[in-house]
C-alpha cells in the first residue's frame, strides 16, 4: 500500500516545497558545518580558514545535492537525497592534515574519489551482496547509530557544560511532542512539514526565555564568493592511500543509506540506481575538493524526514540543494540557522532517526526466520552496537582497522555481508522427535534484484 503523501516525481506547490525544503536543510545543516569546525578547530588552523572551509562545504553540499537529485547525465541517483560532508573522513583528514596541511587533505580527496568513481560500475555486483536480511540490518544500524545524536542534542550538545540540565531536556521533549501532534492530528502541509513548525515553535519559546546565542550571526559576512584552489593542493601517497580507505568505507555506509532511502520513497533499488548515485558522491567528492571543501555523501539523517512526512519528492530535496549554496554564498543565513538551540533540534531528530530504526525493525520482520538468519542478524547488529557504545574498543588496534570498523554502521554492514557469504545456506536437519515440525525444513534462497 503505498503511504507517500508526495512521490519521487511530485512537484509540490512552492509554498509547500520551499517548507518542506526547509526541513530538510535544518537536519542537515549541523552535520555539513560540523566536519569542516571539527577539522579546523583540532588542526589549529586561523578563523578566516576555517570560515572558508565552512562555506566551500555549504556551496559543495548544495550543488552536489542538486545533481543527486536531478541528475545529470550518468551522475545522481534522482531521489530525495541530501548530500554533505561526512564524519568517515574526519580522522584521515586530520592525520593527512597534521603532516601535510589543507592542501593535502584537499588533493587526498580529489585522488581518493577514484576509488568511489570506479567502485560505482560495479555497483550491480556489490547490490548482490544486499540480500533483504542485509539491507535490514544496515537500516537498523543507520537508526541506532543517528538516535544517540539526536540524544546528545536533545541533552544540550555533547561536551556542554549544562549537558542533561532539565531546561534542555524539557525544551527538547516539548518539541518531541508538537512534532508528534502534528504528523498524527495535523492535515496535508501541517503534518508533511511538523519538523520545521516544532522547530519554529521551540525556537519562539528559547527566544523568549533568552536562550539564543547570536554571535554567530554577528561575526558572519553578508556575502563570500567561493574561492577554488584556495589552500592548493598536495597529493601525498600515504595521504591518498588514507583517503582511499576512508571511500570504500563510505562506500558501504551510502549503498546502507540508499537501502534505507528506497524503503522510505518505495523505490526498488536496483544496481544501476545505486550506481548513478555513488558515481555522483565520487563525483561529488572530487569537485567539492576543488572548492575546498572535504569530501561528500549521502546524508542518512534526511531519510529520516522522508519516512516522518512521507514527502518523497525529489524536487523539494533539489530546492534543499539550492538553500545550501545560498547559505555558501550568503554566510551570515546558514549563521542565523546555526542560532537554533541543540535540544530544539534534538526534540525533532530524536523522532526523525527513530523513524529510521523503524523503518529498520519492520525490515528485520518480514525476513525469513531461520537459525542462519537469526544469526547473521544477532551478530551484526552485536558487532554494530560494540563499536558504537564503546568506541575504544578499537583504539589499541592499527588505525586501518579502526578506520574500516571505527562506525557502526560499517561495521554491521561489513559482519552481514560476510557472514551472508559464509554461513551455508542448506537444508536444516530435522530430528525424528521433532514431531510438530513438517519434513524436510528448507532454508529457501532469498531474492536478489
Amino acid at each position: 500500500m503505498n503511504n507517500l503523501l508526495y512521490q519521487v516525481d511530485d512537484r509540490p506547490p512552492l509554498i509547500t516545497t520551499t517548507l518542506l525544503a526547509a526541513q530538510h536543510m535544518l537536519a542537515a545543516l549541523g552535520g555539513i558545518i560540523a566536519v569542516p569546525l571539527v577539522v579546523g578547530a583540532i588542526l589549529k588552523l586561523p578563523a578566516d580558514q576555517i570560515v572558508a572551509l565552512v562555506n566551500a562545504a555549504l556551496l559543495g553540499s548544495g550543488i552536489v545535492t542538486i545533481i543527486q537529485c536531478k541528475g545529470v547525465g550518468p551522475i545522481g541517483i534522482r531521489l530525495p537525497c541530501v548530500m554533505g560532508t561526512s564524519f568517515a573522513f574526519v580522522g584521515a583528514a586530520i592525520s593527512i592534515g597534521f603532516e601535510h596541511g589543507v592542501a593535502g587533505i584537499l588533493g587526498s580527496s580529489l585522488a581518493g574519489s577514484v576509488v568511489m568513481i570506479v567502485g560505482s560500475f560495479f555497483m550491480p555486483q556489490i547490490r548482490k551482496l544486499f540480500p533483504h536480511q542485509v539491507t535490514a540490518v544496515v537500516v537498523t544500524m543507520i537508526g541506532l547509530s543517528l538516535v544517540p545524536v539526536a540524544v546528545d542534542w536533545a541533552a544540550g550538545g555533547k561536551g556542554a557544560g549544562d549537558y542533561g540540565a532539565p531546561t534542555n531536556l524539557g525544551i527538547a521533549l516539548f518539541v518531541l511532542a508538537v512534532v508528534v501532534a502534528l504528523v498524527q492530528f495535523g492535515k496535508g502541509i501541517i503534518s508533511a512539514s511538523a519538523i520545521v513548525i516544532g522547530i519554529a515553535i521551540g525556537y519562539a519559546i528559547c527566544l523568549g526565555l533568552g536562550l539564543v546565542d547570536f554571535s554567530s550571526v554577528h561575526r558572519a559576512t553578508v556575502f563570500a564568493l567561493p574561492q577554488p584552489l584556495h589552500f592548493g593542493m598536495t597529493f601525498p601517497l600515504s595521504g591518498i592511500l588514507a583517503m582511499g580507505l576512508a571511500y570504500i568505507v563510505t562506500m558501504v555506509e551510502t549503498t546502507g543509506t540508499f537501502m534505507a532511502l528506497g524503503a522510505a520513497t518505495e523505490t526498488k533499488m536496483r544496481g544501476t540506481l545505486l550506481k548513478r548515485g555513488v558515481l555522483c558522491d565520487g563525483v561529488g567528492s572530487a569537485f567539492a575538493s576543488t572548492l575546498g571543501a572535504p569530501p561528500m555523501s549521502t546524508f542518512a539523517q534526511n531519510v529520516g524526514v522522508i519516512s516522518l512526512t512521507g514527502v518523497a519528492s525529489r524536487h523539494v530535496v533539489a530546492l534543499t540543494g539550492v538553500m545550501l549554496a545560498l547559505a555558501g554564498l550568503f554566510p551570515v543565513l546558514g549563521a542565523v540557522v546555526v542560532t537554533i538551540p541543540q535540544p530544539v533540534l534534538g526534540g525533532a531528530g530524536l523522532m526523525m532517526f527513530a523513524m529510521i530504526l523503524t523503518a529498520g525493525v519492520q525490515m528485520l520482520g518480514k525476513v525469513e526466520h531461520d537459525k542462519r538468519t537469526g544469526l547473521i542478524i544477532a551478530v551484526s547488529i552485536g558487532c554494530g552496537l560494540a563499536v558504537s557504545v564503546r568506541p575504544e574498543l578499537l583504539a589499541k588496534l592499527p588505525a586501518f582497522v579502526n578506520e574500516i570498523f571505527g562506525s557502526g554502521i560499517s561495521t554491521g554492514a561489513i559482519m552481514a555481508v560476510l557472514l551472508n557469504l559464509v554461513l551455508p545456506n542448506r537444508p536444516v536437519e530435522v530430528h525424528d522427535d521433532d514431531e510438530d515440525v513438517p519434513q524436510p525444513l528448507l532454508v529457501k534462497d532469498l531474492e536478489v534484484a
